[in-house]
């Protein structure tokens, strides 16, 4: 796990503007909201600390920088990152869960249906008629453990209404539980294969089919999807890898100043959780601010045809398959450019995001011993200067 912290006697109030510690402006959530939907409630139970705040994750701007913009614009695919131990990767994806503003969903849906949207194919909002009750929940973060079984991932037949009652009746899954939130994998690349067929069937539809014991179910499964990994421990399958649209790299810090205040960041949280977290609260709150208005801001937002065609031009000059890449580039470049307020979406946003739209769909070339990364960077600067 990522060490990060400040011993309480000797923390440094947390920055006054969110540029100073991310380079990027960067926003948390009311006080009602939980952290996880798997029941982290850290203010309602004492026992459980709270989460480590996002504000105070020392260095590691890429990752923070993709989780941010899959917040801003889940349809750009989501986020895989990739590194080694002890870099920040849970922590960071844990700390944004807490930074989500609330969203409003139908009552009592065991899917979290948008009360805005037409019924579809939740089985519980479909046969309603008329306006749904809306309440305010917190945007579900849900884990997939590597030994879940199929049954826990998809939905099964909820066995005590089943001998209880004599019914037949749906359990949702972790796949309910998370639409129109975040699915996180830790160990991504160590997932079953039999799971990650089903990932990825559902990822491309955006709705889980459940036919067994009887039951005949279909429900809308929306989420992004967040992994994280070690390279060390295998590679990802290579249809799992194109659907994130995101891949980021992280490194254990090399100089000492970043390494002593990781460390220092982390123990001053373990010492005290409530007094670390109330240290980095104004912080949070304006990185959550901040995420919110770019939401509102998006739509409004427009890229301008030169900036396309460098995205088309940058995805010839590196051969990538298809043409998910330019789609990534244009998403995240616009997620990017709302999340900074600016107008519109510059080549500076578009060369500050390639490597991560871009490094995951490069074919291996055996002649070039630069990793992806390089030959990103060489075709950002020879194809964006011209």
């Amino acid at each position: 796990m990522p060490i990060n912290g400040l011993p309480r006697a000797a923390a440094p109030a947390p920055p006054s503007h969110p540029t100073e510690a991310h380079g990027i402006r960067m926003p948390r959530r009311p006080a009602s909201l939980t952290v996880e939907v798997r029941r982290t409630a850290a203010r309602e139970d004492p026992a459980v600390p709270p989460t480590f705040p996002f504000s105070a994750i020392v260095g590691q701007d890429e990752m923070r920088r993709a989780l941010l913009i899959a917040a801003v614009d889940p349809s750009v695919g989501g986020v895989l990152v990739f590194g080694d131990r002890g870099t920040g990767k849970s922590t960071a994806i844990r700390g944004l869960a807490a930074l989500l503003p609330p969203m409003a969903a139908v009552a009592g849906c065991p899917y979290a249906c948008d009360p805005g949207e037409p019924a579809g194919l939740c089985p519980h909002c479909s046969g309603r008629s008329g306006a749904r009750k809306a309440q305010a929940i917190p945007v579900p973060v849900v884990d997939l453990p590597l030994g879940a079984t199929e049954d826990r991932v998809v939905g099964a037949l909820d066995l005590e209404r089943a001998l209880t009652r004599g019914e037949k009746a749906f359990e949702p899954g972790l796949l309910a539980r998370a639409n129109r939130g975040f699915l996180y994998i830790d160990e991504v690349n160590l997932l079953d294969d039999h799971l990650v067929d089903l990932l990825l069937d559902v990822a491309a539809s955006g709705v889980n089919t459940v036919e067994r014991e009887g039951l005949s179910i279909r429900h809308p499964a929306r989420f992004v999807l967040v992994g994280s990994g070690n390279p060390e421990e295998g590679e990802l399958r290579p249809q799992l890898l194109d659907r994130f649209g995101l891949a980021v790299e992280v490194t254990t810090p090399t100089d000492l100043p970043t390494r002593i205040d990781v460390v220092r960041r982390r123990d001053a949280y373990e010492r005290d959780p409530a007094g670390f977290c109330a240290a980095y609260a104004k912080a949070d709150r304006s990185i959550r601010k901040t995420l919110a208005a770019a939401r509102a801001r998006l739509p409004a937002l427009t890229v301008p045809d030169a900036t396309l065609e460098a995205a088309a031009r940058l995805c010839l000059a590196l051969g990538t398959d298809g043409l998910r890449g330019e789609l990534t580039l244009m998403r995240t470049a616009r997620a990017l450019a709302a999340y900074e307020g600016a107008e519109t979406v510059s080549l500076d946003h578009l060369a500050r995001i390639a490597p991560s739209a871009l490094r995951h769909r490069l074919r291996r070339n055996p002649l070039d011993e630069s990793g992806s990364t390089a030959r990103v960077a060489r075709a950002v600067e020879d194809v964006l200067a011209r």
